[in-house]
């Protein structure tokens, strides 16, 4: 009976000892599954309760630069670079002045010979005013003289009379026409120097206006910022491309927008399920993705009472946020993209846990709590939710709390 019974008491230990052994791999197993999940510490502070939109930066002060309105033949022959950031009264496009000057020169030559005709007509009525004098000085010597002969008929003879008032006739008449010839030669004097005079102002502002359109031919900054270049709608809407070196420019154009770079603000698209949680006046923190490592704080300034249209496809509606930044940065860009949250609660002095470390567990939230190299199942109560974080009652500060759910941890290991 004892051989019989020997193998059988063999196997059955040999079993108990995998069995232990299974056990003991098991139990491992789940240990080094809880040691190595992903953990983060719960934390005590101001929770602040955010909507969280996405949406860029646009300025709000943007000044044209346009081209003159009566100036002709306007070629680019210089522009600053594209995006640039240009100081007030910096050049900015610059035209080709070869036609202008060539105006001006001719224009200027045509004013001083203008100049030159007016200066000779006035010397030539000065000329003709003092002979038109000396002439009619003359015409009344004449008739003085033929009076004092006239006045001699008492002591003279009859015939020598007759002669003398003659004579006397002779002398008015003259002094009547020479008069009349002074009157003449001033008015057609003075029409001469007028006409004259007209040509000189005329010829003297086409001057002025060509000096005017040869100083348009450089356009400078209105005001510091960056230069943005609009669409040339010369050759139609669906060629257009931005204003280049070599373009002929129409009069009155718009050739280039200069954002302020102190007024940029953060237009954010606000979805219509948030559109009642938010108000103007309510803080902001904006972060920009190119510079992920920065927080703008600031205010939401402005809300749209209208849902807006999107450019995207499919198209949708939404409402427009706009909020102004406390501060600014160099390196900020009207169009540059970015997360604008809005904040619409704070809780004081609450406990967070990132939003991956809650789960559910029939129906109800709860985390698992390390302790003692395993993780144990804790139920909270969820007072806040934000995308990234989650404010809880029912855990102590500084409980570490794990980012994977540990049996699912094990399953998948």
């Amino acid at each position: 009976m004892r051989r019989r019974f020997r193998p059988l008491a063999v196997t059955a230990l040999l079993l108990a000892l995998a069995a232990l052994l299974a056990f003991g791999v098991r139990h491992l197993r789940r240990a080094e599954a809880a040691t190595n999940l992903p953990t983060a510490p719960a934390r005590r502070g101001e929770f602040r309760v955010i909507v969280r939109c996405r949406g860029e930066l646009r300025a709000r002060r943007s000044i044209q630069i346009t081209a003159p309105v009566n100036v002709p033949e306007l070629r680019i022959v210089w522009l600053a670079p594209v995006g640039s950031v240009v100081k007030a009264q910096e050049p900015v496009i610059r035209f080709d002045p070869s036609s202008a000057s060539q105006q001006l020169q001719q224009k200027e030559a045509a004013l001083k010979q203008a100049e030159a005709a007016l200066t000779q007509a006035v010397s030539q009525a000065r000329i003709a005013l003092e002979q038109d004098k000396l002439d009619l000085a003359a015409a009344r010597y004449r008739l003085e003289r033929a009076k004092l002969e006239a006045s001699k008929a008492e002591v003279v003879s009859a015939l020598d009379a007759e002669e003398s008032r003659v004579e006397l006739g002779l002398a008015e008449n003259k002094l009547s026409v020479e008069q009349a010839n002074v009157q003449l030669g001033r008015v057609s004097n003075e029409a001469r120097v007028a006409s004259l005079t007209r040509a000189r102002d005329k010829a003297r502002e086409e001057v002025e206006l060509t000096r005017y359109r040869l100083s348009q031919m450089e356009l400078r900054a209105p005001l510091e910022g960056m230069v943005n270049y609009l669409p040339n709608y010369s050759q139609g809407w669906v060629n257009a491309k931005p204003f280049k070196v070599g373009d002929q420019v129409w009069p009155g154009a718009a050739l280039a927008e200069i954002p302020d770079l102190n007024s940029l603000q953060m237009e954010g698209k606000i979805e219509e399920i948030d559109r009642g949680l938010i108000a103007a006046g309510q803080g902001v923190q904006v972060r920009i993705d190119s510079l992920p490592e920065i927080v703008f704080p600031g205010k939401l300034a402005l809300l749209s009472p209208l849902t807006v249209m999107g450019w995207e496809w499919p198209p949708t509606r939404t409402f427009r946020g706009y909020a102004d930044l406390e501060k600014t940065d160099s390196r900020l860009r009207p169009g540059m993209n970015g997360a604008m949250d809005v904040v619409i609660n704070r809780i004081p002095n609450a406990i967070s846990i990132p939003a991956k470390a809650l789960f559910t567990h029939g129906g109800k939230p709860i985390v698992y709590v390390a302790g003692k190299g395993r993780y144990v199942p804790q139920g909270v109560e969820v007072l806040a939710r934000n995308p990234d974080e989650i404010a809880v009652r029912g855990i102590s500060e500084g409980a570490r709390v794990t980012l994977v759910e540990p049996d699912k941890k094990e399953r998948g290991s």
